[in-house]
């Protein structure tokens, strides 16, 4: 099947849709959507007599993962128009307003997708929180139907596998190159050269029949607490990832591609495993594609969890059905990889870059980002910010610009303390760091690195000694155990940080941690081990003031570490509204309705609930 035909195909149905005479609405219903209650929305639009012969489509996150559950309505001769926040139970009414008495309900609408205005009501991407951003990779995510093949085509969709057929692969490689595209998975290796290799490589392998000279993989195992990008995109728009896999094979002379995607991921998984079905129904996928010599096949392999199983090599010894621990490089995958053959493994977010770097050229790519990191980033926003979501902004910018101006700076108006970039490999940057430009090289320099594209941020009440134990602990129990640095060092690492954050720590502790971080990442066999101790040589660079406490004064400014805080009634303030008595688990706080109340410390198990519900600022935390 030739591919204009499939085009045809597309722009008709896209037309339809966009001239439809009958309502459509748009339902978010990302996995952020589904966890707000958007496929109660959904039942909820269904049931409605009124309504009922509109047009309902499932869509990926837009990014306003706090403004969710999101629809989006389109009525004859109006533009899009989106609205926030919708639960069950206003959805239809909000929904017939619109759509039969042109009324708009400001206490959920976000606004109008493009350039017209309706009744006052501003544009969605004027909003604080999407004006900066430049979205490339999430542009179709929020206004297609992920799992119509269609509508992505009728986008723009595979023209890039289009031009890619026309070229030769030392050409492809050369428009990588030009771009300088960095691989988005963490390290930032340039792609062209994973690529020439693996090809080079694949070249000097003996032709034999049924057997790939090279395979791609898709590494789509996203272990980082916080992180949800690469779900985000294969839940939103899964054929920019499959096209720029398809690329790729053509590229190096690969004949097979997998998606090694975690099994906590099933919506992506299950649209994944949609979009896979459509594109072999178009020859898009499998013998002779779209009338070419080229032939690729993908298949999806489920991991099971391990925070392991995103290094390469221990993703590969997964894929080959053994156990998935990392063995020492070189020879690197690009060289012997998956059954000794050559094999390119990208992450999500760079086959997705592929395949617009080749739809629109070098030069398009490079119209963002810094001199060495070029292009945009996608990143999960998450923590203590007001505006907790998926952006997409161009490399180069500042923390400050990410934090403040789209996310909002900290929730409950309190102060920024540090932020943590690159998941629990990564390390938490403190406000001075504000200024930083959000690139490899430069969060490398100030001891953290870019990862796939977490950023959890924090305030004034975090105790940033428990923030470097939480992670360590997180990484210590997903190290396989294969080298002694890592199962030994993290193990002694962490027992020395529960210590210090119980109140019993010593100032010989503190050396003991930097001298075994550095160690460790010196030994370890792995990236997994070798970054570990950064979230606690970061907090050690920029918070070594909150170890000292801990040790010398026994104190924890965060208030967040059981063993050296206590809680108390302050009489003056107390009303004796007993509302901290009817809140508090162990029955642990005692007084009469309208008497001073107080907190018996043995009882106490410093849970922090007589501190949220009183309203009196009558408990006290010291």
């Amino acid at each position: 099947m030739k591919l204009e035909s499939v085009k045809e195909n597309a722009s008709n149905e896209w037309y339809l849709l966009q001239d439809s005479r009958d309502p459509v609405i748009y339902v978010g219903t990302a996995t952020c959507g589904r966890s707000a209650g958007a496929l109660g929305v959904i039942e909820a639009l269904q049931k409605d007599d009124d309504i009922n012969n509109s047009r309902i489509i499932e869509t990926g996150c837009l990014g306003l993962c706090y403004a969710e559950p999101i629809i989006m309505i389109k009525k004859t001769g109006r533009p899009l128009l989106a609205f926030g926040k919708v639960n069950p139970r206003v959805a239809a009414r909000l929904v017939r307003d619109y759509l039969n008495e042109d009324k708009i309900n400001n206490d959920f609408v976000l606004g109008t997708v493009g350039e017209e205005r309706i009744n006052g009501v501003g544009k969605l991407f004027d909003l604080p929180v999407l004006k900066p951003q430049v979205r490339r990779i999430l542009n179709n995510c929020g206004f297609i139907d992920p799992e119509n093949i269609y509508h992505y085509i009728a986008n723009s969709g595979y023209s890039g596998l289009q031009k890619t057929l026309e070229l030769k692969p030392d050409e492809i490689i050369g428009h990588v190159k030009v771009a300088g595209l960095r691989g988005r998975g963490g390290a930032g290796f340039p792609t062209w050269k994973k690529w020439k290799t693996a090809r080079d490589e694949a070249n000097k392998q003996p032709a034999a029949n049924n057997e790939s000279p090279a395979f791609i993989i898709c590494n789509a195992d996203e272990g980082d607490p916080g992180a949800f990008m690469n779900r985000s995109l294969l839940e939103g728009d899964p054929h920019s990832v499959l096209e720029g896999m398809l690329i790729a094979g053509y590229t190096i002379g690969a004949s097979r591609g997998y998606i090694y995607c975690r099994a906590e991921y099933p919506l992506a998984l299950s649209r994944l495993k949609t979009a896979l079905d459509q594109m072999r129904e178009l020859n898009l996928l499998g013998e002779n594609i779209l009338g070419t010599d080229f032939s690729f096949d993908i298949r999806i392999k489920e991991g099971a969890g391990a925070f392991v199983c995103g290094e390469e090599t221990a993703l590969i010894a997964s894929i080959e059905g053994k156990r998935g621990a990392p063995v020492p490089r070189p020879p690197f995958p690009a060289e012997v990889g998956l059954w000794e053959k050559p094999t390119v493994i990208n992450n999500v977010e760079t086959f997705a870059n592929v395949a617009l770097l080749l739809k629109h050229g070098a030069d398009w790519f490079t119209e963002y980002g810094t001199e060495k990191s070029r292009g945009t980033k996608t990143f999960s926003l998450a923590g203590k910010i007001k505006y907790p979501g998926l952006i997409e902004v161009p490399l180069g910018i500042t923390l400050k610009e990410i934090i403040f101006d789209i996310g909002g700076g900290p929730s409950d108006g309190k102060k920024f303390k540090a932020v943590q970039t690159g998941g629990p490999s990564g390390g938490c940057l403190s406000s001075d760091m504000l200024d930083l430009p959000v690139d490899y090289d430069s969060l490398v320099q100030a001891g953290s690195i870019m990862g796939s594209g977490g950023l959890v941020v924090m305030d004034e009440d975090t105790c940033m000694v428990d923030v470097a134990r939480y992670f360590l602990e997180f990484t210590q129990k997903e190290s396989c155990g294969k080298c002694v640095p890592c199962r030994l060092g993290t193990k002694a690492m962490l027992d020395i940080l529960s210590k210090i954050t119980q109140g019993k720590g010593e100032e010989k502790d503190l050396n003991f941690l930097k001298e075994t971080g550095a160690a460790v990442q010196k030994g370890s066999l792995c990236g997994l081990g070798k970054t570990a101790p950064n979230p606690v040589l970061s907090t050690f660079r920029y918070f070594e003031n909150e170890y000292t406490q801990h040790v010398k004064e026994n104190k924890c400014s965060g208030k967040t570490c059981k063993e050296m805080i206590s809680y108390y009634v302050l009489e003056e303030n107390c009303t004796g509204c007993t509302v901290c008595k009817r809140m508090c688990p162990q029955e642990a706080i005692i007084g009469e309705s309208k008497e001073v109340h107080k907190i018996i410390e043995e009882v106490c198990i410093k849970c922090n609930i007589c501190h949220e519900y009183c309203k009196y600022d009558a408990i006290e935390v010291n």
